[in-house]
């Protein structure tokens, strides 16, 4: 059986990966903040898959946190078939109502722990000449949209460019660029999401169904969803000062820093 570990196991996409991975047979490792969150999934999930779910609690924020899982990456005894690097957040507020400290929390957790956790997990993937990462970013990578958008495009582009150095090894990494997605995302940033229409809505499950299939035919790059393949295409094609004007209303209305 392969091992899969999932960062910002607990809530939204990162549950729906853990769901969908147990289901098809893959022991896990769970990280996340919350030990007791952490504990109640991997329960449920051992009772009704029978898979081995291990907790990992920790902080991605912190040099300690982030070590922790490095170091369970690292683990040539117990390894690890794929990495899911989901945890992230957004702040509430365009630049410069955002706290220079929570700024900073964002760039750690998105790029720095991004970054080392996928060194660490290629690394021993690398050895056994197999393994696969998922970098979850998002479509706001595509428009100049603050900290949050400036720190996805940085995963998109970190992680094709790995993908790129590891062609031939075994080892697949892809980007994995959702929209909207119903999770505790918003809610825990303090945003609203009433005003956004119906149709931006993904279902995660869905999302990581479509996600999952993009790895195996070895894509480094996954826009899982026919709207945002088609909106980010737009946004491609259309006048650089066009798209900030109207990323920048969005943003607005919609979504994060």
């Amino acid at each position: 059986m392969t091992t899969a570990l999932i960062t910002g196991a607990t809530a939204g996409i990162g549950a729906a990966f853990a769901r969908r991975l147990a289901a098809d047979g893959h022991n896990l490792v769970l990280v996340a903040r919350d030990e007791k969150r952490l504990n109640e999934q991997a329960t449920e999930l051992h009772d009704r898959h029978r898979v081995e779910a291990e907790v990992l609690r920790a902080d991605l924020s912190e040099d300690e946190g982030i070590a922790a899982v490095e170091a369970r990456l690292s683990d040539r005894r117990n390894p690890v078939d794929l990495l899911v690097n989901n945890a992230g957040f957004g702040n509430k507020g365009r630049y410069l109502e955002v706290s220079m400290a929570d700024e900073l929390t964002m760039l750690k957790v998105h790029c720095e722990a991004v970054l080392r956790l996928t060194s660490a997990a290629a690394a021993s993937m690398r050895e056994r000449r197999r393994g696969g990462v998922i970098n979850v970013a998002s479509v706001a990578a595509f428009v100049p949209r603050g900290t949050y958008g400036a720190s996805k495009a940085w995963v998109v582009q970190f992680t094709q460019g790995a993908a790129r150095d590891l062609a031939g090894s075994g080892v697949r990494l892809m980007a994995l660029c959702p929209g909207f997605v119903r999770t505790e995302f918003h809610q825990r940033a303090g945003m609203g999401t009433d005003n956004v229409p119906g149709w931006l809505w993904l279902d995660a499950d869905k999302l990581v169904e479509a996600a999952l299939k993009d790895l195996a035919r070895g894509k480094s790059l996954s826009v899982p969803d026919p709207r945002y393949k088609a909106l980010t295409g737009l946004m491609k094609i259309a006048p650089r000062r066009a798209v900030s004007r109207a990323s920048a209303t969005t943003g607005r209305r919609y979504g994060p820093n």
